[in-house]
């Protein structure tokens, strides 16, 4: 998943208002299903993501080829419609707008709370529930809750891949630093030990610390997985209120600025610095970016640190939703119930972490992550779903992606006053909490 800082910046206000015109038009229609339908003749059905991976595409097509023979007369044809992430949710809202909407799309965890809000996408926990063998009860409810209005889902959550730190284990003993693993097993895996640790290591090799991935001083929300162990938060539970410049955020802001300008342990602006080229000594993402990792240095992966608060577990998620001014989204709801079975989400699973209880086992994942041991998936995996806390999430997501950025500019110099960008960063996003 790559990022793209000028399509970054222009990209929200685009995608608020390809949102909000999709909500104007479907207003009503949030939280009832359409009428089943019964086509005269197969139909054609789009799925937009934005994986170009060909081994994940092909299963996709493998698995919408078994419904078709199952489904000959419903549908004739599958289309899965990569479109790259940096233009994903401008791409998806535009096509919204102009009246060309998907059958079925992935969706990104902070825009959850504008489309399940906008009415533009079905309830499909009916026709998940009556599925014949799906097992509705199966799902984790904790996964479910950011795509849950009233008493309806409107998307389901095919990945749920948490946050965790993979290290190099050759630099660091290069450094000589000790192994994080036995860290971990002590209880004495901590953000400062990781701080320090990452300092020694670029010190001796030359080359960088810790890197947060895909952060890049753009994507801030990406640091919800250092400030979570701060107890941190960008605002209240409910949406309503800034916690930006509450002590946590200021301290755990002020632990990353330090991080980069007094210790060295990250690096700074305009540095790039790719973990799996091997270009830094520790780098924080997540799980599914295992298949990046070759032979060509001895590496380890281990959960997030403890904060001041403990550890915190974090998880990116997307989902997969239908749209109600979709061609046939009862049709399209149909597929994504088999798509999502039992069966096939196992598949999946060797991408994308289930939120099925019974498909999030060590074994499981195993079979489809050659990379990593079962204690490794237990360890990251399976416990790091457990009482997870994903990135940041909004209604006016969009808006307050940007304005945060924009802010938060004045953060990444030498000599900034952490607390005070942190104060005026709450001036700035009070108005569009409120909103």
């Amino acid at each position: 998943m790559g990022n793209s800082h000028s399509h970054r910046r222009r990209a929200p206000l685009a995608v608020a208002a390809g949102i909000a015109a999709v909500g104007l038009t479907l207003a009503g229609c949030s939280g009832s299903s359409p009428e089943t339908e019964t086509p005269s003749e197969p139909v054609d059905l789009r799925m937009t993501v934005w994986t170009a991976d060909e081994t994940q595409l092909a299963l996709f097509q493998e698995i919408a080829d078994a419904y078709i023979a199952d489904n000959p007369d419903l549908v004739s044809e599958i289309v899965f419609e990569p479109i790259p992430f940096e233009d994903y949710t401008t791409s998806l809202t535009t096509q919204l707008a102009g009246g060309n909407a998907p059958d079925l799309a992935w969706i990104l965890e902070s825009y959850a709370p504008e489309f399940v809000q906008s009415g533009a996408l079905v309830d499909i926990a009916p026709t998940l529930k009556e599925a014949e063998g799906y097992e509705y009860d199966d799902l984790l409810d904790s996964s479910l809750a950011l795509w849950q209005q009233d008493d309806g889902l409107f998307a389901y959550p095919f990945s749920n891949s948490p946050f965790a730190m993979f290290v190099n284990t050759d630099q660091l003993a290069a450094a000589g630093q000790p192994n994080p693993a036995d860290l971990v097993a002590s209880g004495d895996w901590t953000f400062d030990e990781a701080r320090t640790m990452s300092a020694a290591a670029a010190a001796a090799s030359g080359k960088e610390g810790l890197v947060v991935r895909d952060f890049d001083y753009q994507a801030w929300e990406v640091l919800a997985s250092v400030w979570a162990g701060w107890g941190a938060s960008p605002w209240s539970a409910d949406g309503t209120t800034c916690t930006m410049a509450d002590p946590e955020m200021v301290d755990a802001m002020t632990w990353i600025h330090d991080a980069a300008f007094t210790d060295a342990a990250m690096p700074q602006p305009g540095v790039t610095a790719d973990f799996f080229a091997g270009d830094a000594a520790m780098t924080i993402t997540q799980i599914s970016r295992a298949s990046a990792l070759d032979d060509s240095f001895a590496w380890d992966i281990v959960p997030l640190p403890a904060g001041p608060e403990g550890k915190q577990n974090v998880i990116g998620q997307a989902g997969i939703g239908v749209f109600a001014n979709a061609e046939h989204p009862t049709i399209a709801a149909d597929f994504l119930a088999y798509f999502t079975n039992p069966e096939n989400a196992e598949k999946l699973a060797t991408y994308f972490p289930p939120p099925r209880e019974s498909l999030l086992t060590a074994e499981v994942l195993g079979a489809g992550n050659p990379n990593l041991s079962e204690d490794q998936l237990q360890a990251v995996v399976v416990e790091g779903i457990q009482d997870a806390v994903t990135k940041p999430t909004h209604a006016n997501f969009a808006k307050l992606q940007d304005t945060v950025r924009a802010e938060l500019d004045a953060l990444w110099t030498a000599d900034a006053d952490v607390e005070s960008v942190l104060s005026d960063t709450c001036d700035a996003i009070t108005p569009l909490l409120e909103g």
